[in-house]
């Protein structure tokens, strides 16, 4: 903004930046990124092999979780795999109950944010999960297994990736 004052731009701006701390920086970011990516990658594959529902909207929600903001209670392990699989729980109950509808799965995905609070396994994404057994019905023998194989895979590729740099935050904060 040419003509104006010595820092007028910058207290002009200020409100607008807000309390978040700064960005990654570049070459922290882009490692991030490489690791959701391989672990998701490997989650695709998975899934295709054994001809299950790839999760990839709820568990790249809970990847972008572990690694964006590690410290949270929601990315830490026991709210990201106790929270998958009773959200699960819940979605094959709903399934069993009701049927398969986008109605079921409204209500399977309300039920489920309050058994994993009340549980104190907050974890948003799994959330999806739940969702996607209602829609999806997929067979829990090859399901489950999968849907753990993953989360437990999120939290490695999370403590993995905390430890490959120095200045990372480590995680998890907790392991259960």
């Amino acid at each position: 903004m040419p003509g104006l004052p010595p820092g007028f731009r910058a207290r002009l701006l200020r409100p607008l930046a807000g309390r978040a701390p700064a960005p990654p920086a570049p070459a922290a970011a882009l490692h991030d990124v490489s690791a959701v990516t391989a672990v998701l990658l490997a989650l695709v594959g998975i899934g295709a092999l054994i001809h299950e529902p790839v999760l990839i909207p709820p568990l790249a929600a809970s990847a972008a979780l572990v690694h964006s903001v590690p410290a949270l209670p929601l990315a830490q392990p026991r709210s990201l795999v106790a929270g998958h699989l009773l959200c699960a729980s819940v979605g094959y109950a709903a399934l069993h109950a009701l049927g398969s509808s986008p109605w079921v799965a409204t209500l399977a995905a309300g039920v489920s944010l309050a058994v994993i609070t009340l549980a104190r396994t907050p974890h948003s994404p799994a959330v999806a999960t739940t969702v996607v057994v209602v829609l999806r019905s997929p067979a829990p023998l090859h399901f489950l297994p999968l849907l753990v194989g993953s989360t437990c895979l999120l939290v490695l590729a999370g403590w993995a990736a905390s430890r490959a740099r120095r200045t990372s935050p480590r995680y998890p904060v907790y392991w259960w």
